[in-house]
């Protein structure tokens, strides 16, 4: 029994020791920022109150705030502020403007009630330490966007001149004036001369990605931008300075696609129709040729056919001499009449005369 009650007053106010509770891990915060922590507890406690404490030991720690009180409402003016979210299970703690000497154990817990009851809790180192600190260590964008890097430094940094350079080129650097500003092309820097100076990288080309460091005074910060090449569809379409909605480059899209489709076809009919009129040229042409052929053939093969009658004419001179009186098959010559036959192709390129000798026994 004694050793139960040893384990419950000692052990059981350890740290941690509780898993009904839950929280981040150990915290650093730059001096001069704020802090939010969640501490998730279990549907049970509800209805408890919940609150947050800074103290080594729970039984001893300080209350700073908690949610039955007014003062430390998520809207009070308090560095130290706690709001409560039944139905997630959760509550949450924001302190703000903290110092090097707000560094130490914090505390959530709920209340459980009882003299031999201990309450839920979870603990948690948070560290404040001074420099400089950036909200993202590697950004990224599209080639030709801007990017912005948030660079935090702490309170003692606030007057220090602030400082952006690409790592490995000094000559890069570029710093901002008195009154925390810096503007070129290229480059932009506004410091808010309370925690965070903002650094903007505008028309991003590839050859910008690699390391730069922001620094303040003698304290700096690594980070590493990346420029991806942009992509060939976009959410959407910028006319001026007017953005429309992807809906309508949809539409327009598709718009566009209807009339390339259209002067597609409208160029294939064109084709047809040009190749059906030169075929009718063609046809109408090789019919001319073939009835001019025709006309002519029929010309020169009435010409042949002339030329044949009048070559065909058979020319005979006949001389006639006094009757005799018969003779026998061999006469004599002067019983025997001569004719001279003349054969002659009129019409022709080459028509000779051709002479026939006839022997013509006439008997008188």
């Amino acid at each position: 029994m004694f050793l139960k009650l040893f384990t419950v007053l000692v052990v059981g106010h350890l740290p941690g020791f509780y898993c009904t509770m839950t929280t981040i891990g150990d915290l650093t915060v730059l001096e001069g920022q704020s802090v939010t922590v969640p501490c998730h507890f279990n549907p049970q406690y509800t209805s408890h109150v919940k609150y947050w404490c800074q103290g080594r030991l729970r039984e001893f720690c300080t209350s700073l705030a908690r949610t039955d009180d007014l003062e430390s409402a998520p809207n009070g003016m308090g560095q130290v502020t706690i709001a409560d979210d039944p139905t997630q299970h959760v509550f949450t703690v924001t302190m703000r403007n903290l110092m090097e000497g707000d560094s130490g154990w914090y505390w959530c817990g709920v209340e459980l009630g009882g003299m031999w009851i201990s309450d839920s809790a979870a603990s948690l180192y948070i560290s404040v330490v001074q420099g400089m600190s950036v909200l993202s260590s590697a950004v990224s964008a599209d080639e030709g966007d801007s990017i912005t890097v948030h660079c935090n430094y702490s309170q003692n940094l606030r007057s220090s001149v602030k400082t952006w350079c690409r790592s490995g080129d000094l000559s890069s650097c570029v710093v901002t004036d008195s009154n925390g500003m810096f503007s070129s092309k290229q480059v932009l820097i506004s410091d808010d001369r309370k925690s965070v100076f903002t650094v903007t990288l505008q028309q991003l080309e590839m050859r910008d990605s690699g390391w730069y460091w922001c620094a303040a005074g003698k304290n700096q910060v690594s980070v590493h931008v990346s420029v991806t090449p942009r992509t060939a569809t976009a959410s959407s379409v910028e006319i001026g300075s007017t953005a429309l909605p992807p809906m309508m480059k949809s539409d327009d899209s598709h718009s566009q696609h209807s009339r390339l489709i259209m002067r597609h076809l409208l160029t294939v009919l064109l084709l047809m129709l040009l190749i059906a009129v030169a075929t009718a040229i063609l046809r109408k042409k090789r019919k001319r040729n073939s009835t001019h052929i025709t006309h002519e053939e029929r010309d020169k093969t009435s010409n042949t056919d002339d030329s044949v009658k009048e070559c065909d004419v058979i020319y005979s001179s006949v001389i006639k001499h006094p009757k005799m009186k018969a003779c026998s098959p061999v006469c004599e010559e002067k019983n025997v009449i001569y004719s001279s036959v003349c054969k002659q192709f009129l019409m022709c390129l080459w028509c000779p005369a051709v002479y026939l000798e006839m022997k013509v026994v006439v008997s008188v």
